[in-house]
């Protein structure tokens, strides 16, 4: 398997010893805005409040359900969120993600076609002021990391200042095998309900 794909790279969730993916997670690590106080005295912290969500498509694009902070799993509980993070880290980069999504293929319905996962900065804050976010998807569980296929950096990666939202990346299936589109655009969308049309209009 291909690490750290690059945008718009696609693979095979076929592992290198022939077996399959089954277990997926998406983790987005970010922190708090550190500002400076009156008369550059002292700093503050203000919380940025990123949203991770799931998208779930058939095989005709239409939108069958959005494992979000307001859902958290999914009606076959094949993808389940970690819960909504409203601040990010207040002490600076701890290392772990704030929100983790996870993806079972072995419980997924049968109709679903298009796995799409997508980034929200839920109260507006541009992705070039936060001082670190970055995204991984990776093959394991949300204590366990096996394999990393795919990172983002949106804080400082070129492309994403000005943005409030992305989509990370698409799991798709073809002739009955899972594949990944590493996705990693901004989009112009403001709330999560038009980044998940964009994803329907332009990357399924």
């Amino acid at each position: 398997m291909a690490i750290n794909l690059q945008k718009g790279q696609r693979i095979s969730l076929e592992k290198s010893n022939g077996t399959k993916l089954q277990h997926v997670c998406v983790g987005i690590n970010w922190g708090a805005i550190e500002k400076k106080g009156l008369f550059g005295l002292g700093k503050t912290k203000e919380a940025v409040d990123l949203d991770g969500s799931c998208a779930l498509f058939n095989e005709q694009k239409q939108l069958l359900e959005v494992v979000y902070f307001g859902n958290l799993r999914s009606k076959d509980s094949a993808v389940i969120h970690s819960g909504d993070d409203l601040t990010g880290d207040m002490n600076g980069n701890d290392g772990l993600d704030n929100e983790v999504i996870t993806l079972d293929f072995s419980r997924l319905n049968s109709n679903i076609n298009y796995v799409a996962f997508v980034l929200n900065s839920f109260r507006g804050h541009d992705f070039g002021t936060i001082p670190f976010a970055s995204i991984r998807i990776y093959e394991g569980t949300p204590s366990r990391v096996n394999e990393v296929f795919a990172t983002y950096d949106i804080a400082s990666g070129p492309g994403f200042a000005g943005h409030v939202s992305m989509v990370m990346g698409v799991f798709y299936k073809k002739n009955g095998e899972w594949k990944f589109n590493a996705i990693g655009e901004p989009t112009r969308d403001r709330k999560l309900e038009q980044t998940v049309n964009t994803v329907a209009q332009q990357y399924l």
